[in-house]
């Protein structure tokens, strides 16, 4: 591995449990993991509710790209798969789910009922998709964009961490 330091991004569709995928794999692998809720503790330092939502966006890519100039981190979300798309030490993941794992996963994890889950999922893949493709002009399912793109239905989330932390130490920790 060259000096720059290594990032892995992951995208994920909601209710696939992939942010707990993600902290397991930063245990794993001993890596910090940035995700929205992090990026917001670290936007309140820059005052950013005041700010409109395309200088949020510029923001928070100005503090991924610092963050990732320092230390080998997980990115959650944010368009990290895109933001790091050249970077030469990066691993994009995508993690998807069979909708009805995903809609038995929100509920319970929610405590809400199905229907308010199916509606719950609906909305956030398209403000997910949305999203992506205002900033980054593609689509967040392009399997083009991920080195790995993995079904994680009924696969216990360790076993998928543990699954990408051997794939990623083989390609790039290895000493």
């Amino acid at each position: 591995m060259k000096d720059e330091k290594l990032i892995i991004t992951i995208n994920r569709e909601f209710g696939s449990g992939g942010r707990e995928i993600a902290y397991k794999l930063g245990a794993l692998l001993d890596m910090k993991v940035y995700d929205k809720n992090v990026l917001e503790e670290i936007e309140q330092e820059y005052d950013v509710p005041n700010q409109l939502p395309d200088d949020i966006y510029a923001l928070q890519k100005k503090i991924l790209l610092n963050i990732a100039s320092k230390e080998s981190c997980i990115i959650v979300g944010r368009t990290g798969f895109h933001i790091f798309k050249n970077h030469p030490n990066v691993v994009r993941v995508l993690l998807i789910a069979d909708y009805d794992a995903r809609v038995k996963h929100v509920s319970e994890k929610h405590g809400i009922t199905k229907i308010a889950a199916r509606k719950r999922i609906k909305e956030v893949d398209r403000e997910r998709e949305e999203y992506t493709k205002k900033y980054t002009g593609v689509s967040r399912y392009d399997a083009r964009n991920y080195d790995f793109v993995l079904n994680v239905t009924n696969i216990p989330g360790y076993h998928v961490a543990a699954f990408l932390a051997q794939n990623i130490r083989m390609k790039f920790l290895k000493k």
